[in-house]
């Protein structure tokens, strides 16, 4: 006698295009809770055809969202914010359910995200255009800026639902149409956010939610109605999309990866230093672009402060993110956790100390876990100080002095964030003066810009000359034309054939 075993239904998740769900046909792929290793759902995998059909139809739509009035687009704006703001734990728990990131960090997200909502319902401040009167006899010019037209937004797992906040609605609010891939890894969040959009009031078409691997992605590079891409990822696939997207005429901002540095001064307070290498290094798993993966210890203060973050290493609660009182979840996939793992365990093979090994962590069976590492001794031309971890493995360098610290994070290749812990003015003003990464904290060690200013790296943590969100991104989702204009008498009007001159 055979016995059937109840599995739970798998939850398909559906491309959002026109307003309307579009369920699978064809390729799909596979969505599972990382806190248990369960798959729980099956996304649609768009082919390049279903890309550009989405194209066409965002392109229909966009005519009219460009006729729009900047009032109406604006409590568009106000809507969503009201939406998302009072339905954050809903959102919240969809992130942590794919993503596997705890409730509490993913309300963090969401409320990161808000600000974006918040800096864009100000768009008519922010779309002014400029007039000059008289600039000859008779002759005024005026610049206006316009939107683009159709836009793509690729976005990272990490962050399912800040990061498409940060794009969309500055790219909807300068009166563009969007086609918006998210991972395939975590896409709900994406699909939600379209479905808020909708209830705030946005025409059908004019946010597209589009599902796919490599085959989208390519279509998106490839196709002719879009205008200009925003990505954030791996430098390797940044470095990969600016390059295709630009042969092809496109307008490109491609944020990829980081190795944050966090550098702690002999008269820094050391135990506010190990909190914050805790905090930064092992919140969301280090699962994040702004996450310190390096501490580097000046002077004679390495043995202290690696002893105090060994022993708040224990605090670290790891578990299902949707239980009370955890800290940390899982990685995203078994493949992170492969990959992670394989850093740890190849460190002392590397020359470096492995203080607190996070592999040893007890956990249930089943999903991607593993606990904090740290790593002392660590040096450039180790793996794991050279290559972008994105897991909770936290490596300390020593140094003997305040230049070597700048010299270390000068000459790596990544130059997303950095933060120095000092007790000294002119120490900090010298090393914001001195380090060449684009976002710095001082006693800061995730120094993520609040939504008035714009978010970006140096190096290979950017390709592209445009920032994320804020004024910056206006910017980027915008054109600007300039407009001379003169009313002559008619008996004014003469032959000409000189360069027109003031």
């Amino acid at each position: 006698m055979s016995t059937t075993i109840d599995r739970p239904t798998l939850t398909s998740i559906p491309h959002v295009v026109g307003g309307a769900r579009v369920e699978a046909e064809g390729r799909t792929g596979a969505v599972f809770n990382p806190a248990t290793g369960e798959q729980t759902g099956v996304v649609a995998l768009a082919s390049a055809d279903f890309v550009h059909e989405a194209a066409r139809t965002a392109q229909q739509a966009q005519r009219g969202w460009r006729e729009t009035g900047l009032g109406k687009r604006q409590q568009v704006m106000f809507r969503l914010r009201e939406i998302v703001s009072t339905r954050a734990e809903e959102l919240a728990r969809i992130i942590t359910a794919e993503h596997g990131k705890t409730v509490p960090d993913a309300l963090g997200e969401v409320a990161r995200g808000l600000e974006n909502v918040e800096f864009c319902t100000s768009l008519m401040h922010h779309l002014k255009g400029e007039y000059s009167e008289q600039v000859a006899s008779g002759v005024d010019v005026h610049q206006v800026r316009q939107p683009i037209g159709v836009v793509a937004c690729i976005t990272p797992f990490n962050f399912p639902a800040m990061v498409p906040l940060w794009m969309v609605t500055t790219a909807i609010a300068a009166g563009n149409a969007v086609i918006l891939k998210p991972s395939e890894r975590d896409p709900s969040a994406a699909v939600w956010i379209a479905e808020a959009f909708a209830e705030a009031g946005l025409p059908d078409g004019i946010l597209n939610v589009v599902h796919g691997d490599k085959e989208a992605v390519d279509a998106i590079l490839d196709d002719e109605i879009i205008r200009a891409v925003s990505f954030v990822g791996s430098t390797p696939v940044a470095k990969y999309i600016y390059t295709r997207a630009a042969e092809n005429g496109k307008r490109v901002q491609a944020l990829g990866g980081a190795k944050n540095h966090m550098i702690v001064m002999p008269d820094a307070d050391l135990a506010a230093a190990a909190d914050a290498a805790i905090s930064a290094g092992y919140g969301s798993a280090g699962e994040r672009c702004m996450a310190v993966s390096v501490v580097v210890a000046v002077g004679d203060v390495a043995d202290e402060l690696v002893e105090k973050i060994a022993e708040r290493m224990p605090q670290v609660t790891v578990g299902d993110g949707t239980q009370p009182g955890i800290e940390m979840g899982p990685l995203i996939t078994r493949d992170a956790l492969e990959r992670v793992t394989g850093f740890v365990a190849g460190a002392a093979g590397e020359g470096g100390r492995v203080v607190v090994d996070g592999r040893d962590l007890d956990v249930p069976t089943g999903g991607f876990f593993i606990g904090p590492s740290l790593v002392d001794d660590v040096a450039p031309g180790m793996r794991v100080y050279d290559e972008e971890i994105f897991g909770p493995v936290l490596s300390v360098v020593r140094v003997d002095a305040y230049d070597d610290a700048v010299a270390l994070i000068n000459a790596n290749r990544y130059a997303n964030g950095t933060a120095v812990f000092t007790r000294d003015g002119k120490t900090a003003r010298q090393f914001e003066f001195d380090i060449e990464v684009g976002m710095v904290g001082v006693n800061v060690p995730i120094p993520v810009p609040i939504g008035a200013f714009s978010f970006g790296g140096w190096k290979d943590s950017l390709f592209g000359d445009t920032h994320m969100y804020g004024p910056e991104a206006f910017n980027f989702y915008t054109r600007r034309k300039v407009v001379t204009t003169r009313w002559p008498e008619a008996s004014e009007s003469q032959i000409s054939l000189g360069f027109p001159t003031h």
